[in-house]
């Protein structure tokens, strides 16, 4: 009988309170998700494998962002989407993608601080979760845009977060 406590097992799922066999269960969970991690695909970009900026959203914003950069594409903008369906583990080949864009920001339905606000410099910036991810997974300067109203967001509202990024404003 295997019991849920939240605690560590054993192989015979007797729970656990020897370090050895916690550290043991912890390494093969991650073991797993490494070999997880080798089959996964890097996505497909939404747009051109090159350009001035690329969007990054995940879950629910697909469809929104793909929206807008299929407008803004469409008024000659040099602009791609790139649609992470795995954040953890991640796919081999985002840092690469990511490095052919001139600029590459976020889109997420959550808070992050707004550059123009008064109090808000580099130093005390509080960047959306997946920017802060790809940030200090890759070493890349990642901007990000977010809404948090509880409604869903708009694309004619990332249209203009995306125009801001592409004139150099700070979304």
């Amino acid at each position: 009988m295997h019991t849920l406590t939240g605690l560590a097992h054993d192989r015979a799922s007797k729970v656990a309170y020897d370090p050895s066999i916690n550290e043991e269960g912890l390494r093969a969970r991650s073991l797993k998700l490494a070999a997880l991690q080798k089959t996964l695909k890097a996505p497909a970009v939404f747009g051109d494998d090159e350009g001035d900026l690329l969007v990054v959203g995940w879950g629910s914003s697909q469809g929104v962002i793909e929206e807008a950069v299929e407008r803004l594409r469409g008024e000659g903008q040099k602009v791609s989407a790139l649609h992470l369906r795995f954040i953890q583990p991640m796919p081999s080949g985002i840092k690469q993608i990511m490095q052919r864009f001139r600029r590459v920001m976020t889109v997420e339905g959550t808070w992050s601080d707004r550059p123009q606000d008064a109090l808000i410099d580099e130093d005390n910036r509080r960047y959306a979760p997946l920017a802060m991810l790809l940030r200090s997974r890759y070493l890349v300067d990642v901007d990000c845009w977010s809404e948090a109203r509880g409604q869903p967001i708009k694309p004619g509202i990332v249209c203009d977060a995306i125009r801001a990024k592409l004139q150099g404003a700070k979304p």
